[in-house]
């Protein structure tokens, strides 16, 4: 682990299987499609297309419709979750979904009117954006985050060649031929999500019915430093108004002067930024209710936070947090936010994922998810698996006081050129 003192750790997993009517045999082995990668886009400044920033923000609108509706399952528990985690494989399986269902999948996903081109060009660009292949030529480069993508298919189908060229052209996506019937299987995927978030998510899955084909996963690992670290010496132990009834926390301080700084009639909020790129926006709601905060967050609300925050002088109190939990309802979620990949009976993946004529939809979806933090960085990892701003606001005469002591949001995001702030967590510190 590195020397961090505001220690973030982000772990999420997501499954989302594929099942089909059709038994799978034991034996046999599957020909999987060796491909070779072309390229990331990089984005090309200056050009102003409409589609991929189409396709950027609807990702980030995604991110605050599906965390609402989990934040609703989450009560007065703490709450992490990795929005962009799921949204990257079921962009990817746009690729795999018949005609008669691409539509709404790219309307849910926040990309309504945009081709299956499009979308595969703005993750390739994200993914190069965020991964900031851009910087390599400087002798200073560091990547703060790794996005992995895999699937596993089962022995006895055939993964569809245009399937497998568009996942790891656009999406970096490997293939893996595993048995679904066998332990070895679950070992496979276990093994692919501990390597790929350092070791941090292990023992994830228990075991696969022996009807599924196939398995999409995504890994997210994040690991940064503060721009502008916490002070351990000057951490206190203080009260903290939990909904259950007060206990102890420890505050971390930050007070001086230029601190990015918002404030509203309903919320206090300022990032804290990473020494690589992006940051954490911290948004405390006056009236203690996180919950309600999340749940009714928008994209547009967390722009206009962003764009109307300046430059102020204050103190900051935040606890240390750590929380660790499996996401539920998430199936549920995304079947209510219009996912149509999950219906039995139209079976919308089938001719699209594997050259077999048999009925495939997606049957399941889970996400577990972790974070520490602490005085000087952050860490962050996250697997899905599917079975200086301008103030336009007034600002205060007297310096602020932000002192979370009550239930508060968090965002963890990092930079994209087509959709800004790009949003890869978010969750609700209820008890630290």
């Amino acid at each position: 682990m590195r020397n961090i003192s505001i220690y973030i750790l982000f772990v999420t997993v997501f499954f989302l299987t594929f099942s089909c009517g059709a038994s799978n045999d034991n034996d046999g082995s599957i020909n999987i499609v060796k491909v070779n990668a072309k390229a990331l886009q990089a984005p090309e400044y200056g050009e102003d297309n409409q589609a991929l920033k189409t396709a950027a923000n609807g990702a980030n609108d995604f991110a605050f419709r599906l965390s609402a509706i989990l934040a609703q399952n989450a009560g007065s528990e703490n709450f992490v979750f990795s929005p962009y985690s799921v949204w990257m494989p079921l962009a990817a399986l746009v690729n795999a979904t018949d005609t008669q269902h691409k539509a709404a999948l790219l309307t849910a996903l926040g990309a309504a009117g945009i081709s299956q081109d499009d979308i595969n060009k703005a993750a390739s660009r994200m993914l190069y954006d965020l991964t900031k292949l851009g910087d390599k030529e400087y002798k200073e480069y560091y990547n703060p985050l790794k996005i992995s993508n895999a699937i596993f298919v089962g022995n006895k189908v055939t993964l569809r060649k245009e399937f497998a060229q568009a996942f790891m052209d656009y999406y970096r996506g490997n293939s893996i031929n595993v048995n679904f019937s066998s332990p070895s299987a679950v070992d496979a995927v276990n093994s692919w999500a501990s390597k790929n978030t350092n070791g941090l998510i292990t023992n994830l899955v228990q075991q696969f019915d022996p009807s599924t084909v196939a398995a999409i996963a995504n890994a997210i690992y994040f690991s940064d430093r503060w721009a502008w670290e916490f002070k351990s010496k000057e951490t206190k132990e203080r009260v903290f108004h939990a909904p259950m009834g007060d206990t102890k926390a420890w505050y971390m301080l930050r007070e001086g002067k230029d601190q990015l700084y918002y404030e509203d009639e309903k919320v206090q909020a300022i990032p804290l930024r990473f020494k690589h790129d992006g940051g954490m926006y911290i948004i405390l709601p006056k009236n203690g209710d996180a919950q309600a905060l999340l749940s009714s967050m928008t994209n547009e609300y967390f722009k206009e936070i962003q764009q109307d925050s300046f430059l102020a002088e204050g103190k900051l109190l935040l606890p240390r947090f750590s929380i660790q939990n499996d996401i539920k309802g998430l199936k549920n979620a995304l079947q209510a936010l219009g996912i149509p990949l999950f219906d039995k009976e139209s079976a919308p993946l089938t001719g699209g994922l594997i050259e077999e004529n048999i009925p495939v939809w997606l049957s399941d979806a889970i996400q577990r998810a972790v974070i520490h933090v602490d005085e000087k960085g952050t860490t962050a990892a996250a697997v899905t698996v599917m079975i200086g701003a301008t103030s336009a606001g007034p600002q205060p005469n007297q310096p602020f006081e932000m002192i979370c002591d009550k239930p508060f949001v968090f965002i963890l995001y990092e930079y994209t050129y087509d959709g800004g702030s790009q949003i890869l967590f978010t969750g609700m510190v209820n008890q630290p």
